[in-house]
C-alpha cells in the first residue's frame, strides 16, 4: 500500500508540474497586464507601462521563455508565486483567501454530506412511505434553487430575527468583525458570520447527496448479499446499516473527495454575497485584472486539490471495501 501510495503522489506531482507550467504558457499568452495601466490619467506610454511591469516579471518586452524561467526558478528557490500587475504579493493573497475558503466552504461541504446521506439512508428505508415522499419533494426544489435565491431567503429571514429580538445575531456581510478580541469572543463573532452563508450552501449541496445516496442504497437493497442477511435473521434497518450501506457509500465517497478543488474555488456568488473575500472571489478577480500570476497559482492549486482528492478516493475506498486490494 506504501509502495502504491508514493508512486501515485509522484504521478501526481508530476502531473501538477505540467499542468502548472501549460496553465502558465496559456496565462502569459491570452491575459495583458498592461490593461491595469492603460486607463490611467494622465496617459501612460507603453514604455512607461512596461517599465512599471518590468519588477513584476510582466514586460511583454522581456521574451516569454525568459519570464517563464524567471518565475519557474523564484517558485522553485523561494516559493514565490510572483506579483501582480499591481504589486500585491500572491502569496499572501492565496495564503489569506485559502483559509476563509476553508471557513466558509468545509463546514458547509460535511454538513451537506452528513444530511445528504442521513436523508438518503432514511428515504431508501422508507420508499414511497409519506416521508420518502415529502423529502423528495423538498430535495427537487432545493435542487433547482439557485443560491443567490437561497441567500436572499436566508438573509431576509436572519434580518426578521435580528428585528425581532432587538439584537445583532446574524450578521449578513463579511467573515469577521473588526476590534473583537478574546478566544471566545472572536469564535462567537465568526459563527454569527459564518451562520447565513453556510446554511445558503447546505440548502442548495445537500440535495444531490441525498438522491445519490436513496438511488445507490435502493440498488443495493435488492443484491443477494443483503437478502442474504436478512435470510438470516437481519431486520431491513440492521440489513441497511451493516451491509447495503457500506457498499452505497462508495460512490458517495468517492464523488465527495473529487469535490474538493470545487470546495474551495466554487462558491463565487455565495463569497460575493456575503462579502466573503475567498478563493472563488480572487479566481475571478485575477481574470479580470489580467493577473497572469495570481490565475496560475489558482490554477496550481486546483491541481494540487484534485491530486489530493485522487488519493483521498483510493484510500477511502480502500477503507470502506475490504474487498478492494492494491496490487
Amino acid at each position: 500500500m506504501t509502495k502504491y501510495l508514493i508512486k501515485k503522489i509522484l504521478g501526481w506531482l508530476l502531473m501538477i508540474f505540467l499542468a502548472t507550467n501549460l496553465a502558465y504558457f496559456l496565462a502569459a499568452s491570452f491575459l495583458d497586464p498592461r490593461s491595469n495601466y492603460t486607463e490611467r490619467r494622465p496617459p501612460l506610454s507603453d514604455e512607461e507601462i512596461n517599465n512599471l511591469l518590468e519588477p513584476y516579471n510582466l514586460s511583454p518586452d522581456t521574451p516569454l521563455l525568459e519570464r517563464w524561467w524567471t518565475w519557474l526558478t523564484n517558485i522553485l528557490t523561494k516559493w514565490d508565486w510572483g506579483q501582480s500587475p499591481v504589486g500585491e504579493m500572491v502569496n499572501e493573497e492565496i495564503s489569506y483567501r485559502i483559509w476563509v475558503s476553508a471557513q466558509l466552504l468545509l463546514l458547509a461541504t460535511i454538513l451537506s454530506i452528513v444530511i445528504g446521506v442521513a436523508v438518503g439512508v432514511y428515504t431508501a428505508s422508507r420508499q414511497y412511505k409519506t416521508g420518502d415522499r415529502v423529502w423528495q419533494g423538498i430535495s427537487i426544489i432545493a435542487m433547482n434553487t439557485h443560491v443567490v435565491v437561497a441567500s436572499i431567503a436566508v438573509v431576509w429571514a436572519a434580518l426578521e430575527i435580528n428585528d425581532l429580538t432587538g439584537k445583532k445575531i446574524f450578521y449578513v456581510v463579511g467573515s469577521k468583525s473588526l476590534g473583537v478580541e478574546g478566544f471566545f469572543p472572536k469564535l462567537l463573532d465568526s459563527a454569527q458570520h459564518l451562520v447565513l452563508p453556510t446554511i445558503s450552501l447546505v440548502i442548495i449541496s445537500y440535495a444531490s447527496y441525498h438522491m445519490t445516496q436513496r438511488t445507490l442504497l435502493l440498488d443495493n437493497l435488492d443484491a443477494d448479499y443483503v437478502r442474504t442477511a436478512r435470510a438470516k435473521g437481519l431486520t431491513r434497518q440492521q440489513a441497511i446499516r451493516k451491509h447495503a450501506l457500506r457498499t452505497s457509500i462508495i460512490p458517495v465517497a468517492t464523488s465527495v473527495a473529487f469535490s474538493v478543488p470545487g470546495i474551495f474555488t466554487g462558491a463565487v456568488m455565495t463569497e460575493r454575497i456575503f462579502g466573503w473575500n475567498g478563493m472563488g472571489q480572487y479566481f475571478i478577480q485575477t481574470i479580470s485584472k489580467n493577473d497572469i500570476n495570481g490565475a496560475v497559482a489558482v490554477a496550481a492549486f486546483g491541481a494540487a486539490m484534485t491530486a489530493v482528492s485522487a488519493v483521498l478516493a483510493d484510500l477511502v475506498v480502500v477503507a470502506l471495501d475490504p474487498r478492494v486490494r492494491v496490487s
